[in-house]
């Protein structure tokens, strides 16, 4: 279990930072910092860590507005935080991606479950992806703070700094409306998530898009490109309709007032 963070400099008063303006306050004025599972899950492990009067503070930064920027890329976040000086503090924060070989096992578990395709196009990560990830030898969510490489240009000597916590704070909040966000950090994009799944099979007259109905979270941002059955031409077999169903698993999803497991058994039985 983590130690608790000595807070060497809890004597001090805190300085007051400056009023940003258009930052990216988080949608949580009070109370818990998530709603999703996995938003819960991530402001769960950082805040498991111990480390003290900082994460408290940040996450007074995040809800003010304080995060002016904050960008998501393979394996780091950067960003801009207004503090106590007119120049806003550069921070990043690192994670070490999954490798080629390991993304190679992520992707044939998430390839062998159309559901979780299904599930991160409703704007929801699934329950076990984070064992899919720990199968393969990685981690979905970072175990101890040393898991993440932090820097600011604050002369804070803390680590993590308010600036780095309110960061890591406003991330999980946008967690919550677009989950897709936690894969990029991990080095995969939407568009390479669903290439697994719509990339195999025939396009064009030959494909069905089921994507375009799909209701994502609201926020969420714009729907994402087609995701398509493939339909075989005349002459090579196909796939039977119970077998591509028990592929893409249990689902309590619905569209349209429908459940989507029976939309989807129309629409191979049409095709």
């Amino acid at each position: 279990m983590a130690g608790r963070w000595d807070d060497r400099w809890a004597g001090y008063a805190a300085s007051k930072p400056l009023a940003a303006k258009g930052g990216i306050a988080t949608s949580k004025t009070r109370g818990a910092m998530a709603d999703t599972w996995w938003s819960k899950r991530f402001v769960d492990v950082l805040e498991s860590f111990g480390l003290g009067g900082r994460m408290t503070r940040g996450r007074a930064y995040a809800r003010k507005g304080q995060v002016l920027s904050l960008d998501v890329a393979a394996g780091l976040l950067t960003a801009k935080v207004q503090g106590s000086r007119p120049t806003p503090y550069a921070v990043t924060v690192r994670i070490v991606v999954p490798s080629l070989k390991q993304w190679t096992k992520i992707d044939d578990a998430l390839r062998s479950r159309m559901g979780y395709a299904a599930r991160l196009l409703a704007g929801e990560v699934p329950n076990d992806l984070e064992d899919v990830f720990s199968a393969a030898g990685s981690a979905l969510f970072p175990t101890r703070w040393t898991d993440l490489h932090a820097t600011c240009s604050c002369p804070d000597w803390g680590d993590p700094c308010k600036h780095q916590a309110a960061v890591l704070y406003v991330f999980a909040d946008q967690l919550d409306r677009d989950p897709w966000r936690l894969l990029a950090w991990h080095g995969r994009s939407r568009d390479d998530i669903l290439a697994l799944f719509a990339g195999h099979g025939p396009t064009g007259d030959n494909a069905v898009d089921i994507a375009p109905w799909w209701p994502l979270r609201p926020g969420a941002g714009p729907a994402p490109g087609a995701l398509s059955i493939a339909i075989f031409p005349t002459g090579e077999p196909a796939i039977p309709t119970h077998a591509v169903l028990t592929r893409l698993g249990e689902l309590d999803v619905t569209a349209n007032g429908s459940p989507v497991v029976d939309l989807l058994r129309e629409a191979y039985r049409s095709a």
